[in-house]
């Protein structure tokens, strides 16, 4: 999932519920093909298929022209994907004194407030005009309300892992995870259905804001030499084509925080904001325990709820915990 991480918070039902301004399932123009490409055996090396003309004859500096220069494979296998993979959730990569959760948040929310002494870091209210639904949200920091809001990686950190980044460095992924241009707050509810979906399986209902979420995708994809599989270049060509003179954004755009805050003390570091832990029960595994998110079924790690075979768990499952959902995404253990 977006995929897409170490700060620490249980979810509840949303605070308030985005009004969407499109229909719940993309259109037949730009809804592309739920079938996913087959994928290969781990010795099979995906052939490489020309660009579409239509990408080829875009204007240069457009997203829709960056579809060319895009390599065009078959899905990897999944063998090896870990969160931990991409580094450490949220961390501070910029060095400006607060996480990566928080820059978002504060870059894509407005009328925020901040929890005092963190050196406005820590976001704790504020509205999000939600880009995928097209509703508004009001965001409070809570264990119950915060995934109200959920920051998405607009390419899923599991779709990048099966599309070249295993062979990026440990640095590099870790850049892709925490990439201002790959990361957009959005209505928790429909990030939890985007999954790991690229273009081809997932667009956004918000019919509007379509060509700015692929034209995205494109740029985390030429930035990182990540390919796309042939439903997916189709899928990208079919939206972009509606608006060919989208430009291709930058991370150094997506960064821009318009805020008086925007500067901060780097030497100050984000308070940490982690749910104590409930004690380790007796035989270390599930327990019944109540920790207010997952019912009466309690998981001291991911091991635990690996070895129950309730992985990955996700908000609503018993023993659902945010400490085991490091990305706030509301899918823990992926």
């Amino acid at each position: 999932m977006s995929d897409d991480a170490a700060a620490a918070e249980a979810s509840a039902a949303p605070s308030a519920s985005p009004t969407s301004s499109g229909d719940p399932t993309p259109s037949a123009s730009a809804t592309p093909s739920a079938t996913p490409d087959p994928e290969p055996s781990a010795t099979e090396t995906p052939e490489e298929e020309p660009p579409s003309d239509d990408a080829e004859k875009a204007s240069p500096g457009t997203a829709l022209a960056a579809i060319a220069t895009l390599a065009v494979k078959g899905r990897a296998p999944k063998t090896g994907y870990d969160r931990d993979e991409f580094g450490p959730a949220w961390a501070d990569v910029d060095r400006n004194g607060c996480d990566t959760r928080n820059d978002i948040l504060t870059r894509d929310l407005t009328e925020r407030t901040y929890k005092a002494g963190t050196h406005d870091c820590v976001v704790l209210t504020g509205v999000l005009v939600d880009p995928y639904g097209g509703g508004t949200i009001a965001f409070q920091r809570g264990q119950t309300t915060s995934t109200a809001v959920q920051i998405d990686h607009v390419v899923a950190l599991s779709d990048a892992w099966q599309k070249g980044a295993q062979q990026l460095s440990a640095d590099e992924r870790r850049e892709l995870a925490n990439d201002p241009l790959n990361l957009l707050a959005s209505d928790g509810p429909l990030n939890m259905s985007k999954g790991d979906g690229d273009t081809a399986t997932w667009l956004p209902p918000n019919k509007a804001f379509r060509c700015t979420y692929v034209a995205r995708q494109v740029a985390v994809k030429q930035s990182y030499d990540l390919w796309v599989t042939t439903a997916e270049r189709d899928a990208m060509t079919r939206v972009l084509t509606t608006c060919p003179d989208e430009p291709l954004p930058t991370s150094a755009d997506a960064a821009t925080i318009t805020d008086p805050h925007a500067t901060r003390d780097a030497s100050v570091e984000a308070e940490d904001e982690a749910a104590p832990e409930p004690a380790e029960p007796a035989g270390g595994g599930a327990a019944t325990s109540s920790d207010g998110s997952g019912g009466s079924v309690f998981y001291q790690n991911c091991d635990a709820v690996r070895a129950a075979g309730a992985d990955p768990i996700r908000v609503g499952d018993p023993g659902y915990s945010t400490k085991l959902d490091r990305d706030k995404d509301g899918v823990g253990c992926e």
